[in-house]
């Protein structure tokens, strides 16, 4: 990796069919060596090309150490002002409802279900000093093989103790972050100066990350796969004072050096692309959401129940048989008194229904789909809640501790470290063995 070529040349690829997101991603998360490295360089060439219109604000090499700081006391100082509105009796100002901050979790999973995936393959070059920050950080993402701390078994226990987890592919454009950060991952020789931008701007501490963690939990979620990120990725010490180091050890001098700045551009411009946590949030609609997933159940339902209820003169196969009805038969069982809007669900028979071992209904509809539900027919209505500025989660329960991996003088296979295997049982080992091989090699933690 001692030439660099401008972005133009380093991204020309011959002409190749552009996969769609999610199917890449899935292609590139559980069957990289299936792909050839041509149609991992097209997907990140296009999308560079893209990146490359955007407007850059990243200032040049030997301004960024002021930058970064500049942008950490921007994000306290805005971060300092919500936690006052909020104080002063503003009410919160990224989730509406509870199903508003799961609609969010299952939205953004795709990315966080991958995290750290670009750095994947600096784990090839511990033996070179001006790496040893970033393998740092991915091997943080990986919770140095801890289970309570590898990532993205967090982020998969807070799917499943909601029971919010998609069962079904979400819309393409939500893949497209991951994707890109497991593309990066299986290509960082030859893109180790997008690699290295694209890991300065994630590695900022964004504002919405605070208020999110503040907010969920208000709502009853654990916010720790989140006040995590808060802690590690400061710009003191943390991943972001790493991501600024490693780009200042890896920057070239020479004539090579402004080709490997403007490629450093693009890929911290990469993270513009697709669908971010902000225009997750800011899409989320409440009943079209829940009329959404009274389709997706409609033909599971449609032969399920009796002809001995009628709504409006049919029966509910017959509502459940059609496509397109489902927000005309919620209508129909507010009008027949089923659900009563704007007050206490459990004062709808219809949620008597579905709520609790004793009903007709149990286990029909997933947790998800039962806050939606209960929301939308809560509506202003607003049960109890607790204090809104006490943390609900001061103590995390351990999960039972692996067994440590055996000393080992090599480090283990470093697939077993790769994005679709760290944070399985072998995988957690595996991370555990090579991080102290990397410790005891004399890598500073």
């Amino acid at each position: 990796m001692t030439h660099f070529q401008s972005l133009q040349d380093a991204t020309a690829q011959p002409a190749l069919a552009l996969p769609a997101a999610q199917p890449f991603y899935e292609a590139v998360l559980h069957t990289p060596e299936a792909l050839p490295p041509a149609q991992l360089d097209a997907f990140l060439g296009h999308h560079l090309q893209q990146a490359r219109q955007l407007p850059c604000d990243m200032p040049e090499p030997e301004d960024l150490l002021a930058w970064v700081n500049g942008n950490a006391e921007q994000v306290a100082e805005r971060y300092a002002e919500y936690l006052e509105q909020r104080h002063a009796g503003a009410p919160r100002g990224f989730f509406s409802s509870k199903a508003h901050a799961l609609y969010f979790l299952r939205h953004v999973a795709p990315s966080k279900l991958v995290d750290g995936a670009w750095l994947y393959g600096t784990l090839r070059h511990a033996d070179d000093w001006r790496f040893h920050g970033l393998i740092r950080t991915y091997l943080e993402e990986l919770g140095d093989g801890d289970p309570a701390l590898n990532h993205v078994s967090l982020y998969r226990k807070l799917l499943a103790e909601h029971d919010c987890a998609a069962t079904e592919p979400l819309a393409d454009e939500l893949y497209l972050q991951g994707a890109l950060q497991l593309a990066l991952g299986q290509a960082v020789e030859r893109f180790l100066p997008e690699v290295l931008g694209y890991n300065l701007g994630y590695e900022q501490l964004p504002l919405h990350l605070l208020i999110s963690a503040f907010e969920l939990n208000e709502l009853g979620i654990d916010p720790y796969y989140f006040t995590l990120h808060v802690t590690v990725d400061n710009a003191s010490s943390g991943h972001a004072h790493k991501a600024l180091a490693a780009v200042h050890d890896l920057l070239p001098n020479g004539p090579e050096r402004a080709a490997f700045i403007e490629r450093l551009r693009a890929g911290y411009l990469l993270n513009e692309l697709g669908v971010g946590s902000m225009a997750v949030i800011e899409g989320f609609d409440l009943e079209r959401e829940v009329v959404a997933m009274l389709e997706r159940k409609r033909s599971f339902g449609q032969h399920m129940h009796s002809d001995y209820c009628r709504l409006q003169g049919r029966t509910v196969n017959q509502w459940l048989a059609e496509p397109g009805q489902s927000l005309a038969f919620l209508a129909a069982l507010e009008e027949k008194g089923w659900i009563k809007r704007n007050a206490d669900p459990a004062q709808s028979r219809f949620w008597q229904l579905i709520d609790g071992p004793g009903a007709a209904m149990f286990g029909v509809f997933s947790g998800y789909e039962m806050q939606l539900l209960h929301d939308w027919i809560a509506g202003d209505w607003q049960a109890a809640e607790a204090a809104p500025f006490r943390a609900q989660f001061r103590r995390r329960a351990r999960g039972p501790a692996l067994p440590k991996a055996a000393s080992a003088t090599t480090p283990p296979n470093l697939e077993q470290l790769a994005p679709a295997c760290h944070a399985t049982p072998p995988g957690l080992l595996a991370t555990q063995a090579f991080s102290r091989h990397l410790h005891g090699a004399g890598m500073a933690r």
